[in-house]
């Protein structure tokens, strides 16, 4: 009896126990087990929507989808209009106490063990636009360059 009082008083103080808190940090209040699909904060902030996230999301209506609250507004909406367009609740996570290059997840409450859930440039089907101008700089060394 004396160890329930103790586990009760430990969560008075400190809060309920949490299974795997470094993953959850990590993974926006979820744990690795339970996402589908994950981009960094790196590929979230690129130009348009990767389509690998938009089909997790429509194919997975009863998942959350939790974005990194340290992004601003603007460049979260693309996801969270996909999101409402869908059905799909959603929600910002912020952690002051640590820092995690997760951008966004899209994760059930429970486990599904998915193998692969970050989205690579390989197999984007967004890949970033490269720019087809030439540069200033470019040109006015083209305009000195010294015929040999």
């Amino acid at each position: 009896m004396s160890g329930n009082i103790d586990d009760y008083l430990q969560e008075g103080i400190y809060g309920p126990r949490v299974t795997k808190p470094d993953e959850r940090r990590k993974f926006l209040g979820s744990i690795r087990e339970r996402i589908v699909i994950a981009l960094t904060k790196e590929q979230v902030r690129e130009k348009g929507v990767y389509k690998q996230v938009e089909e997790a999301i429509k194919e997975n209506r009863e998942a959350r989808l939790y974005l990194n609250g340290n992004i601003h507004y603007r460049v979260l909406s693309k996801y969270t209009k996909i999101a409402s367009k869908y059905d799909v609740s959603y929600r910002y996570v912020t952690n002051q106490e640590h820092e995690t290059e997760i951008g966004l997840i899209l994760a059930y409450d429970h486990a599904i063990n998915k193998e692969e859930i970050f989205i690579t440039r390989e197999n984007s089907s967004t890949e970033p636009q490269k720019s087809t101008k030439k540069s200033p700089l470019s040109l006015l060394a083209k305009l000195f360059k010294q015929d040999n």
